[in-house]
C-alpha cells in the first residue's frame, strides 16, 4: 500500500514539474517586439513620399502618398491618385523631386498602383538601396492596433492611431479592411502599419455612411497587383 501511494505521489509530482516547466518556457519566450507611434513613424519616414499627378495640359490632377516596399525602388500608391495621369512626380522624404517614378502595374478595381524609382546609384540611400517598409504576410484581426501615415500637405507628414474595425468588409463589391485611424485628403495611397511596423494595407478612402471609419486595400489584393509587375 505504501509503495502504491509513493508511486502515485511521484507521478503527480512529475506532472506538476512538467506543467511548471512548460509554463515557465512559454512565459519566458521572447515575443516579437512591438512599437508605439514614435518608433513606427521613425522606421517608416524615409520610405514615404508625396505624389503629384498631372494631366496632359500640365494642370494638377491629384495628390497623394506613396511608400517604398523594396530596396530596388519598388513602391505603392493608390490607383485613384495616379490613374489617367499623363505624368507623375514623387517628392521624397528629403525634399528631392523624382520625375522618373514610373507606373509599372495598376488595377482600378483594387485601387492599387505599383511604382518604380530609377535604379540610379545616385538615388539610393546610404545603405546601398532605397529605404523601404516590410510587407506583412498574415491577415489582420478585429481590434488590432494600426497606424496610418501620409501627407495631408506637401511638406507635412502625419501619423494617426486606431484599430481594425473589420478585417474584411464588402464595400460596393470590393473587399476592404475598415480602420478607425484618422485619414484625410492627401493620405490616399499611404500605408497602414501594424504594431510591428509592417504594412498591413494601403489607404484607399473613407466610408461616408460611418463617421471616422476608413477603407484600406488588403495585402491579398496588393500582392496580386505586385505579382503582375514581377511577372
Amino acid at each position: 500500500m505504501y509503495v502504491k501511494k509513493a508511486t502515485r505521489f511521484f507521478i503527480v509530482l512529475i506532472g506538476a514539474l512538467c506543467l511548471f516547466t512548460s509554463h515557465y518556457m512559454i512565459s519566458d519566450a521572447n515575443p516579437p517586439e512591438t512599437y508605439g507611434a514614435e518608433a513606427i513613424y521613425a522606421n517608416a519616414e524615409k520610405a514615404l513620399f508625396y505624389v503629384r499627378a498631372f494631366r496632359e495640359d500640365g494642370t494638377l490632377k491629384d495628390v497623394g502618398t506613396g511608400f517604398v516596399v523594396g530596396e530596388d525602388g519598388t513602391a505603392l500608391t493608390a490607383y485613384h491618385v495616379i490613374g489617367g495621369a499623363d505624368r507623375i512626380t514623387c517628392v521624397r522624404n528629403d525634399g528631392s523631386i523624382e520625375e522618373n517614378c514610373r507606373v509599372v502595374s495598376q488595377d482600378e478595381t483594387t485601387d492599387t498602383a505599383v511604382l518604380k524609382f530609377p535604379q540610379d546609384k545616385s538615388g539610393y540611400e546610404p545603405e546601398g538601396g532605397y529605404a523601404y517598409i516590410n510587407l506583412r504576410t498574415s491577415k489582420v484581426k478585429h481590434g488590432e492596433k494600426v497606424f496610418a501615415i501620409g501627407y495631408p500637405m506637401k511638406d507635412t507628414k502625419i501619423i494617426t492611431e486606431g484599430i481594425v474595425n473589420s478585417p474584411r468588409a464588402n464595400i460596393n463589391g470590393r473587399d476592404r479592411i475598415l480602420v478607425s485611424s484618422q485619414i484625410v485628403n492627401g493620405m490616399s495611397g499611404g500605408p497602414i502599419l501594424d504594431k510591428y511596423g509592417h504594412v498591413t494595407g494601403l489607404i484607399s478612402g473613407s466610408l461616408r455612411t460611418m463617421n471616422n471609419i476608413h477603407l484600406v486595400v488588403n495585402m491579398e489584393d496588393i500582392d496580386k497587383v505586385m505579382d503582375k509587375y514581377s511577372n
